[in-house]
């Protein structure tokens, strides 16, 4: 009994490693696609002379940037864009200079 429950639990572990590496192949397979077509877009933009509009609300980054609150004003920037830390940081530090 002890046996056929320890096959089955390793079944499981092994079905759900199994699952869980498609899954990760797939996303990566998904992101790999999605930066391809970044490029591309960013290619178009530019061949048309067309830039990024500024965010909504940077004015607010900008004043936190003012008043000395650099961390703060990393964080709104996030909020505003969904951008990652480094991509809000790089951005923050951009609009400092």
């Amino acid at each position: 009994m002890l046996t056929t429950v320890s096959l089955t639990v390793a079944a499981l572990v092994f079905a759900g490693g199994v699952i869980t590496a498609s899954v990760n192949a797939r996303i990566q397979e998904v992101a790999r696609r999605a930066d391809r077509l970044d490029r591309k877009l960013d290619l178009i933009m530019a061949h048309l002379g067309i830039s990024e509009p500024e965010p909504a609300g940077l004015n607010r980054v900008r004043f936190l940037l003012r008043d000395g609150r650099k961390i703060e004003a990393i964080k709104v920037y996030r909020e505003l864009t969904g951008e990652g830390l480094k991509e809000s940081k790089d951005a923050v530090e951009k609009l400092s200079h």
